[in-house]
């Protein structure tokens, strides 16, 4: 059976779950969901997750929403991109949990204030307030990559796939992957994984398609 993953380009959180359904080699098809024209907060839409927003993956009679939940759930499923042991798997959550509470949120939003609002109402002061606290976080994960192919363990997992997402996209928010070797090297090698696209091409929906 052919999972669905409710999407659209633009969301750094589906994009980690487009990534790992791709590498898992799992079956899946998008179903686009206009965010920008409102749908995610449609009736329609919150009566398959109340919490109106994306990814949500439906997988014959599972239903999953957050992506930390969902990318655990692929890895379970699939037998890939995990732990292989239990302290690696802990690992791996570690990272999953670091990544939603210091990176990905915070990149999204200033990402979001950077690019999706406009200019006259961008809000400068907090856009520099998040930037200031990402160099944390790009230093916690440069210094961590130091010396290491993968952030747990010896394989590429879903802590790697949490923790990439966002940084694949092209519209400035303060991050440039030439100040961070250590991360630059890293999205290289998992650009490299076979089956990898950047999030334009693996989901529907992009800023063009609003120009």
């Amino acid at each position: 059976m052919t999972a669905r993953l409710y999407c659209f380009g633009e969301s750094g959180n589906a994009y980690k779950v487009a990534l790992a359904l791709t590498l898992a080699d799992m079956e899946w098809e998008p179903v686009f969901v206009d965010f920008f024209n409102g749908a995610a907060r449609s009736p329609e839409f919150r009566a398959i997750n109340e919490m109106g927003e994306v990814p949500v993956l439906v997988d014959g009679d599972t239903t999953l929403t957050q992506s930390g939940v969902i990318l655990d759930y692929i890895s379970s499923k699939t037998g890939r991109l995990g732990g292989r042991s239990a302290a690696e798997r802990r690992e791996v959550l570690r990272w999953l949990f670091w990544d939603n509470h210091k990176l990905s949120a915070q990149v999204a939003t200033t990402r979001f204030l950077n690019n999706f609002v406009p200019a006259d109402k961008r809000p400068t002061e907090v856009i520099g307030f998040f930037q200031s606290r990402l160099k944390a976080a790009y230093t916690v994960l440069n210094t961590h990559l130091e010396g290491q192919r993968w952030i747990a363990g010896d394989h590429v997992t879903i802590a790697d796939l949490s923790c990439c997402g966002y940084l694949y996209y092209p519209e400035p928010f303060g991050f440039s992957r030439a100040d961070w070797p250590n991360i630059d090297a890293w999205l290289e090698r998992i650009a490299g994984l076979p089956g990898w696209k950047p999030p334009y091409e693996l989901m529907p929906g992009s800023p063009a398609d609003r120009a």
